[in-house]
């Protein structure tokens, strides 16, 4: 297993692979496989990829990410024209209900507000937006639209779960209270965490995804 000095040295050496940010402005902290993120990065897309890149490294158990989003001067834009962007940016977006998902914007920063039907969905939205100029800042207050079938939600990411070349479902435990989904058991790395995690997210119904997944990398 990986001691956090060796987490902390890979998660440095790729961020300096990874062309959208500026691995020098970045700490990196790890303290039991826990990873803190802090320091600035020139765009909210530069955030969202610091993250990444700390999640995809082995031994990683958390991220938490504390960065500082430094727009420089050429990248700063009035919030009308924020707000018009990312609204466009979802209206081309195929699978976004976007007549349903209100943008609003101050001081840079977007709140997203409305419902979708889909967990996904709402997934996509931020997906969708994070690389856009001017942001410094997303709140996501998207709802997923509940249609909780308790039963049928459990059946059907089970087998999701099974499906999955990448995946060991068998140490993995799905629990269901309401429209949330808890998934519990050990995995072997932190991309069949994420693997099984999607695969909850895409069901029918599912609001959110509580994941107590353990990374069991012996």
């Amino acid at each position: 297993m990986k001691t956090d000095k060796e987490i902390r040295q890979d998660i440095i050496e790729e961020l300096q692979w990874e062309p959208m940010v500026n691995s020098t402005e970045i700490e990196v902290g790890v303290h039991e496989g826990a990873v803190t993120l802090s320091g600035h990065v020139c765009s909210f897309a530069g955030k969202m990829i610091a993250g990444k890149v700390a999640r995809r490294i082995k031994g990683v158990k958390a991220v938490h990410d504390e960065l500082e989003v430094v727009l420089p001067a050429d990248a700063q834009l009035p919030d009308e024209l924020i707000a018009k962007n990312v609204s466009n940016a979802l209206k081309w977006h195929t699978t976004i209900p976007d007549d349903r998902i209100q943008v609003n914007v101050k001081s840079a920063e977007v709140c997203l507000e409305g419902e979708v039907d889909w967990a996904y969905q709402k997934e996509e939205v931020c997906n969708a937006i994070c690389g856009q100029k001017g942001i410094k800042q997303v709140i996501d207050r998207i709802v997923v639209k509940p249609r909780p079938d308790a039963i049928l939600i459990k059946e059907n990411i089970a087998k999701a779960l099974q499906r999955r070349a990448n995946l060991e479902a068998t140490g993995i435990q799905i629990e269901i209270q309401g429209d949330q989904v808890i998934l519990k058991g050990k995995v072997h790395s932190w991309n069949e965490r994420t693997e099984a995690a999607y695969a909850a997210w895409a069901a029918p119904g599912v609001s959110t995804v509580d994941d107590q997944i353990v990374i069991d990398y012996d």
